[in-house]
């Protein structure tokens, strides 16, 4: 424990480290004060209806991405999404469109153009989810909450353009923080918005469980450790590689190649188990949205039946769907993410192999076999973690504190963390000092 205090002492001990970690906070402080701020026209104090909207169900993932920003009716009320939806546009669009295609090629300049397009696409997105945004605030909150009138189209107007701005706001804060501060600026904004809802929600644990005969502080404590457990597993998820050999050959004196066992380089190719992070089970989200919208279109009784199996998150065929959905997509994101091919043309250029298989097209072919080996439990795991929040809730736990136990939530807070980490890390090291998580005497430090 004295080590990991030291190691937090030396991240203030370098100036552009301290520097940065100021930046992240001071541009995360000004977007959680954005969240609380209202949209111009509505009176703050009536909105019980969307509050209570984003309680349970879709709208509490929703209000939690958005660090409640949702259900405030505020500025930052459709938060980073849009850009998030836009990105998984353009990827998706990479595959199919040679324009694309050519611009992720193009290096730093390529990827310029492709971040241009997704800010674009991001205005376009947001421009069509702001009407939706204020609809629902005229069907869940009562009339007399807008000050402006309930049919002011300078009421519609103005809301919409606000939450356009908002979001562009909010997607320049993520950039800057990629740029100055440390991290990665529209994780740490996801993260810190799920976080803000984390106090409250345990609050509302414990209260559920100290009334009467309902568990106690012995089931609380119960509820935290595997909460922890869990907390590990993703760690555990996030970080697991497979490790393949690599052998490079080495000239020698003579001009002749002698291999690594002889004195050459080696060294080995990282494989994750879950190549796709956090990205299969964003996409099957963004799914589940679909059936529950199109069956509300029909006031049939199958349609109604539909729209409530879909809506309800903790039901057995929307967890059934959502972890078939995130096999699928963890599959799919993995191959077209991981370039196996590219992998064995680049280790062939540069003189590497890998023991006991031939370079080039057999090199590529084992690497899609063991990608396809690894990816397979790494879904399973995936996919369980995803619906794990539905099972705790079968035994009791509040629906607000159940989030916490797996899904998109924790996935995302456990990667950027540990991303985080990895870059304070990197920093730490670099000046001679021990990392984070690593034990030991301080080196003697470089100026």
């Amino acid at each position: 424990m004295k080590n990991f205090i030291e190691s937090f002492r030396n991240v203030w001990k370098i100036e552009e480290l301290k520097n940065r970690i100021l930046w992240t906070l001071g541009l995360l402080v000004i977007y959680r004060f954005g969240a609380h701020v209202t949209l111009p026209g509505i009176d703050a104090t009536q909105l019980a209806g969307l509050e209570g909207q984003t309680k349970e169900g879709i709208g509490s993932i929703l209000d939690m991405f958005t660090g409640g920003s949702f259900s405030k009716a505020s500025v930052f009320a459709l938060g980073i999404m849009p850009y998030i939806s836009a990105s998984i546009v353009v990827q998706l669009m990479g595959i199919a469109i040679p324009y694309l295609q050519k611009l992720q090629k193009d290096g730093e300049s390529g990827r310029k153009k492709i971040n241009q397009i997704t800010r674009w696409l991001t205005i376009g997105i947001t421009l069509l989810q702001g009407p939706g945004y204020i609809y629902n605030l005229y069907r869940t909150i009562p009339n007399s909450a807008f000050l402006l009138g309930f049919d002011s189209f300078s009421f519609l107007f103005s809301s919409v353009l606000i939450l356009t701005t908002g979001t562009i706001f909010a997607m320049w804060l993520g950039e800057k923080i990629t740029d100055k501060g440390i991290g990665n600026g529209i994780s740490l904004l996801i993260m810190v918005g799920i976080l803000a809802r984390l106090p409250e929600a345990f609050l509302q644990e414990v209260t559920s469980r100290m009334e009467g005969a309902n568990g106690g502080l012995m089931l609380i404590a119960i509820e935290i450790i595997v909460w922890m457990l869990v907390i590990i597993a993703c760690v555990l998820l996030v970080m697991a590689i497979r490790k393949i050999p690599v052998q490079y050959a080495r000239r020698t004196n003579a001009g002749d190649f002698e291999q690594d066992m002889l004195g050459g380089n080696r060294q080995w190719i990282p494989l994750k188990l879950n190549s796709a992070g956090v990205m299969p089970i964003i996409f099957a989200q963004a799914i589940m949205f679909i059936p529950a919208a199109l069956a509300g279109l029909s006031q049939s009784e199958t349609s109604q039946s539909i729209a409530g199996a879909f809506s309800n998150m903790f039901g057995f065929w929307y967890n059934l769907v959502f972890a078939l959905l995130i096999l699928i997509f963890t599959f799919f994101y993995t191959a077209i993410t991981v370039p196996t091919n590219k992998m064995a043309d680049d280790l062939k250029r540069s003189g590497g192999f890998i023991p006991g298989i031939k370079p080039g097209v057999e090199t590529s072919d084992f690497l899609d076999k063991i990608m396809s080996l690894i990816t397979f439990p790494g879904a399973l795991f995936l996919a369980l973690i995803a619906v794990f929040p539905a099972l705790v809730v079968s035994i009791g736990v509040q629906q607000s504190w159940a989030m916490f136990y797996g899904g998109t939530s924790l996935i995302i807070m456990v990667g950027v963390a540990i991303d985080t980490i990895q870059q304070i890390n990197t920093y730490l090291l670099n000046k001679h000092y021990d990392g984070l998580m690593k034990s030991g005497k301080n080196r003697k430090a470089v100026a």
